[in-house]
C-alpha cells in the first residue's frame, strides 16, 4: 500500500475515532439522534478504514472492506459487544452501522477519484 494511501485511511480512522470521543459535547440540531446513535456511524466508519489498510491491495478491495465492516459492526450488535463490553440493544443501531460504513464508502471512493484526478493532471 502507497503510504499516501496509509495515512489517509489513519487519518480517516482517527476522524471516526474523535467523533466517537466528541459526540458526548454535541449539543446542536437533532442532538438526540447524535448522541443515541453517533457514536455507531462514527465507530462504524472508523472500523471501515481500519479495514482498508489491510484490504488495499485486494480486488475489489473497498467492497470487501464494506463487507467485512458490516459483518464485524453488526456481529458486535448483535452479540451484545462481543459478551466483552455491555451494549444496549436498540435495533436502529444496525442502520447507524449501515450508515456509518456507507459513509465511509463514498468518501473512499470519492477521495480515490479525486486523487486518480489529480494524479492524471499532473502528468499531462
Amino acid at each position: 500500500m502507497a503510504t499516501t494511501s496509509k495515512a489517509r485511511n489513519v487519518f480517516f480512522v482517527l476522524l471516526g475515532v474523535a467523533a466517537l470521543v466528541l459526540k458526548r459535547h454535541y449539543s446542536g440540531p437533532f442532538v438526540e439522534i447524535i448522541h443515541s446513535y453517533g457514536g455507531n456511524v462514527s465507530a462504524s466508519f472508523a472500523v471501515y478504514f481500519v479495514i482498508r489498510i489491510l484490504t488495499s491491495s485486494l480486488r475489489y478491495g473497498r467492497l470487501v472492506t464494506a463487507g467485512i465492516a458490516l459483518l464485524v459492526v453488526e456481529l458486535f450488535e448483535a452479540t451484545n459487544g462481543f459478551g466483552v463490553m455491555t451494549n444496549v440493544y436498540d435495533p436502529v443501531d444496525f442502520v447507524a452501522n449501515v450508515v456509518g460504513v456507507g459513509l465511509a464508502l463514498v468518501l473512499d471512493a470519492l477521495v480515490l477519484s479525486r486523487w486518480q484526478n489529480e494524479l492524471g493532471r499532473g502528468s499531462q
